[in-house]
């Protein structure tokens, strides 16, 4: 069957991205980019082994009189969970932080219970208030943006960022990498980081005053973290050979890691918002940027993503399971939530945001970078 989208010649993005272009190859502006970044990003062989050495050496160094050296926020996904094994190996004293928003899955509780057990690591799980969490989930419903996981997201990051310079453990260790996230079309979303947009959300359309959840303002993320408490996050996955089949097959060797059957089932939130909300409600299907990230770090062939692309996102009984139990427990009916995929579509920035902060601090970047010859990168 012929698409109405055009689709990228060497990966699988499409015109559902409205800033997408295409070379005269007919290769899209994401894998242009990806080549641009992973010269700058992503070292993968000698070089990265080298390099990240030296950071383990140094976050030991730093760490020494400390009961840990590092802090790992593990979801239960496969990124994380790799990263718990390797910290392992290289000998690091990780304090590891599970935030439950309430949506996590069994499977996923299981698979952190088995990995902290194995590592013999001391877990630390902050619980998010639920009612809290109901209030922004409906906020955001009600605001109609696409990035649905922010109140999930933001707490999550904002719990590990607090935590640790509460404690001052100055390395977070984060298992974002560009292998497997090297593309990501950045118009279909916001930044999860951005308080002054998820505090607007709510304030616009909140029932009820937050009582205990913790955001990350601009200020903290960038000025106070980095340069006042001189926090890092790192990203070892960048520095070294990751192949996701590989890192999965090795979780499942060495603790008896179980898979999901979906990119983010740990989140029985995540999981239905990626595989049902954002397709119904805007035609996006974030499997397109995951499995071309895997394309262009050569972990999957175009021809084999675009089987993948064939597979049907849900099976009709699990929707129907799904939707009840995230109705029952957002406390409304399935007529609402019916109602929410069909009311008006809102861009994240139709409400306030630190965009122009952000732009600004940019300008202050590029302006040092001049002055000094140096390039300031000292934040997330």
């Amino acid at each position: 069957m012929t698409s109405k989208y055009q689709i990228c010649s060497r990966c699988v993005m499409d015109t559902t991205d409205p800033e997408i272009n295409f070379n005269e190859k007919g290769v899209c502006n994401h894998c242009l980019q990806f080549e641009i970044t992973a010269k700058n990003s992503w070292f993968p062989g000698p070089e990265g082994k080298q390099y990240l050495t030296s950071l383990i050496s140094k976050i030991k160094s730093d760490g020494q009189n400390q009961e840990y050296d590092c802090i790992l926020g593990l979801s239960g996904g496969v990124d994380s969970a790799y990263l718990a094994l390797k910290l392992k190996d290289w000998g690091l004293k990780p304090l590891v932080v599970h935030v439950d928003a309430g949506w996590n899955s069994e499977l996923a509780v299981a698979n952190i219970e088995t990995l902290v057990k194995y590592c013999n690591y001391d877990l630390h799980t902050h619980v998010v208030d639920w009612e809290d969490m109901r209030d922004l989930h409906l906020s955001y419903l009600q605001a109609g943006v696409a990035n649905q996981d922010v109140p999930q997201d933001h707490i999550f990051f904002a719990s590990l960022y607090h935590f640790a310079t509460q404690n001052n453990i100055r390395y977070v260790i984060s298992g974002g990498n560009l292998a497997t996230e090297g593309i990501f079309p950045s118009a279909w979303h916001g930044s999860a980081m951005d308080a002054i947009n998820l505090k607007a959300i709510h304030q616009r359309f909140g029932k009820r005053k937050l009582s205990n959840y913790k955001t990350i303002s601009f200020f903290e993320c960038y000025i106070w973290f980095p340069l006042i408490k001189r926090m890092r996050t790192v990203r070892p996955l960048n520095y070294m050979h990751y192949h996701k089949a590989e890192a999965l097959q090795e979780l499942q060797d060495t603790v008896g890691y179980k898979p999901y059957a979906r990119k983010h089932g740990e989140s029985l939130f995540t999981k239905l918002f990626q595989n049902y909300y954002l397709p119904e409600k805007f035609g996006y299907d974030k499997r397109r940027p995951h499995l071309s990230s895997l394309i262009v770090s050569g972990q999957m062939t175009r021809k084999e993503a675009l089987e993948k692309m064939d597979e049907p996102l849900y099976d009709k009984d699990e929707l129907e399971i799904d939707i009840a139990y995230f109705c029952k427990k957002l406390r409304i009916s399935r007529e609402q939530f019916d109602q929410y995929i069909k009311n008006p579509n809102h861009h994240y920035d139709e409400y306030p945001n630190w965009n122009k902060n952000y732009q600004r601090l940019k300008g202050l970047q590029s302006l040092v970078t001049r002055i000094t010859g140096k390039k300031l990168k000292v934040y997330s």
